[in-house]
């Protein structure tokens, strides 16, 4: 993706010598669940820092990426999407976006507009309203709805909240993703950037194999058990000379009836899961990958302060 190159009307150009302020800030991605955050943000950062699918709830933690500009650097953070919560994990995961919301420089609200008859995003709304920022609405998978249907989209919107602007996108095609970034700058403040130039993320390397491995298992066990699987990363061996990275980690499912789902007749589920995984994992880490998979039953790990903790979902205050 080429780097945008943001316009002031009383900035000075390069051609005269002079440079433009550098911008910096922090902008949360927000919004309800399954509306293209974590897309949205691997689009802009240009590289696969979330797991995605089309399933609700895929996003359970806070996920930092850095990007940096000409005219400056943006810090993005991904969030879960707002719901319902109906077991501890999704508490945690409700604060974790709403806590998202605070320190920050810029917040952008994602909804889905394929999918927006009405306006659907009223907590959300009301949350807006505590923000001393400006705020985007983002309406992300344009590409999915006739053009005339976005104008009273809008509108229900504008009546809603004063948003600073309105970006129509589809993260997965790409589209406008170069104009929101330019207007993303244009809102910034001025600074220095808040991380070195080749920062990426703040997510540790387990966490990214941990959910590379259920990204898989999402995508392949469909509807059948998404929000009752987690995986934990037992064992980390980083690759030595020629040898591959070794990877030890347990799926873990609720009931003993989940299990065989996951494992498959005769290993055929959890063999592809693993393949799946294993070539994710060795294309963002640039090594090969040795991948060790079991699946083990917790009964209610959804419940449990200690395993949550355990597998980074943080506890925030709203």
């Amino acid at each position: 993706m080429d780097e945008p190159a943001v316009e002031h009307s009383d900035s000075l150009s390069r051609d005269s010598g002079h440079f433009e302020p550098i911008k910096s800030g922090v902008i949360s991605l927000f919004g309800r669940s399954n509306a293209g955050k974590s897309t949205l943000l691997n689009s802009i950062i240009g590289q696969k820092l979330s797991i995605v699918s089309d399933k609700p709830q895929t996003t359970r933690t806070r996920i930092l990426g850095v990007k940096n500009y000409q005219t400056g650097q943006i810090v993005f953070v991904d969030t879960p999407g707002v719901h319902k919560p109906s077991h501890r994990l999704n508490v945690r995961m409700v604060e974790t976006a709403f806590s998202a919301i605070r320190n920050i420089d810029l917040l952008a609200l994602v909804v889905d507009a394929s999918r927006n008859k009405e306006l659907e995003d009223q907590e959300v709304l009301r949350k807006l309203e505590t923000v001393d920022v400006p705020v985007f609405l983002i309406l992300n998978k344009v590409d999915l709805i006739k053009k005339p249907s976005l104008l009273p989209i809008i509108d229900r919107y504008r009546k809603s909240y004063d948003f600073s602007e309105y970006v129509p996108v589809s993260a997965i095609n790409g589209l406008n993703i170069d104009l929101l970034e330019k207007l993303f700058l244009k809102h910034l403040p001025e600074g220095d950037p808040l991380y070195p130039e080749d920062y990426l993320t703040d997510q540790p390397e387990r966490i990214f194999v941990a959910e590379f491995v259920r990204e898989q298992v999402i995508r392949r066990t469909h509807a059948e058990l998404p929000f009752s699987t987690a995986v934990i990363v037992d064992k980390f061996e980083e690759s030595k000379d020629d040898s591959p990275m070794r990877l030890y980690c347990s799926i873990l499912v609720e009931k003993k009836s989940q299990k065989p789902i996951v494992l498959g007749k005769g290993g055929s589920m959890i063999r592809r899961i693993g393949q799946g995984a294993r070539e994710e994992i060795e294309r963002f880490f640039e090594t090969r990958v040795y991948l060790d998979l079991h699946v083990k039953v917790q009964s209610e790990w959804r419940e449990n302060e200690q395993l949550l903790d355990e597998l980074g979902l943080s506890q925030h205050k709203s």
